[in-house]
């Protein structure tokens, strides 16, 4: 006869279905004979799987706890002064049965109620306890940050999966912000004798000082002077690769936008490379300068015009 159900799962007999249930997942994880390597794993999981066959069905562990059936499921005769009926003890003339007595057997992973949580453990061949087909492991994901440098050039970088195992991923040029790099076989192993998963990791772009990412183009202010902005000029601008000069021309104002075409994000076949957009940011200095006060006053007094009337 199989030991009492709440002991097998080691649950007290005021525990929740939820906290049952909970149980007989610790167990089925530690002894499912696919997959432990625990002694007598086999044993203690059909011992565990009996247990829940019971106790995680309410109308039998009703049964069970109203002392209607045993351990092992079978309906317990009724007693008459120590005796059952045909006058032997357990009644119906056999030992520990009754007149309806059915033999309730347990093979682990049936489809009893405990069927549901050894499938979402397991599978659903595990679930239904037959032998493992070769199945391929399970994927891992991950994501890693990259630097629109490294998106702009193209790198390598280093990134920890979730099992703690670390991989090097090559980030080619030009890949999109939340594109997946699929690193075949880097996944979980599979099972007799699948093949292994594979590793999944997203890209995201990491923030930059500079420049905003817009589709391909990218995006920045360029400051300039006054002086720049009237008697135009030759500037350094900033680019993903390196610095290159720009025109500004005479009486350019704030906000004009330059375009550099071909310097945003790399392109590839699906795309043509990006371009970068810079805004004319006119800066006075950090200190005033008496000479422009007095300048910026004539022309107040004398040249007046208004910016805002169109």
């Amino acid at each position: 006869m199989m030991r009492d159900p709440y002991e097998v799962l080691g649950v007290p007999k005021g525990a929740t279905q939820a906290e049952v249930k909970s149980a007989f997942r610790k167990l089925a994880k530690k002894f499912h004979p696919d997959q432990s390597k625990e002694p007598k794993a086999k044993e203690r999981f059909s011992e565990a799987n009996g247990a829940y066959e019971i106790l995680g069905d309410e109308k039998k562990r009703g049964a069970f706890d109203r002392g209607e059936i045993d351990a092992d499921g079978k309906p317990r005769a009724p007693q008459f002064d120590g005796f059952g009926f045909g006058g032997r003890p357990g009644g119906a003339g056999r030992p520990g049965g009754g007149p309806d007595a059915r033999n309730f057997s347990f093979e682990f992973g049936g489809d009893g109620v405990e069927s549901d949580i050894l499938s979402e453990l397991f599978g659903a061949r595990a679930g239904r306890g037959r032998a493992s087909q070769a199945q391929k492991g399970e994927d891992l994901n991950a994501s890693v940050t990259a630097t629109l440098e490294t998106v702009a050039n193209g790198g390598t970088m280093r990134v920890i999966m979730p099992t703690g195992k670390t991989l090097d991923v090559a980030i080619p040029a030009g890949i999109e912000d939340g594109k997946a790099i699929r690193l075949r076989g880097q996944g979980q192993p599979g099972r007799r004798p699948g093949a292994e998963g594979d590793a999944i990791v997203t890209v995201r772009y990491a923030p930059h000082p500079i420049f905003k990412v817009e589709g391909r183009d990218l995006r920045a202010d360029l400051p300039i002077t006054l002086y720049d902005a009237v008697l135009g000029a030759k500037v350094r601008a900033p680019t993903l690769q390196s610095e290159v000069e720009v025109t500004i021309p005479a009486g350019a104002n704030s906000g004009r936008s330059l375009r550099l075409r071909g310097k945003g994000l790399p392109g590839g076949a699906e795309h043509a490379a990006g371009d970068i957009l810079l805004t004319l940011k006119i800066m006075l200095p950090a200190h005033g300068d008496p000479e422009l006060t007095g300048l910026a006053r004539r022309w107040r007094d004398e040249k007046p015009y208004d910016p805002r009337k169109s």
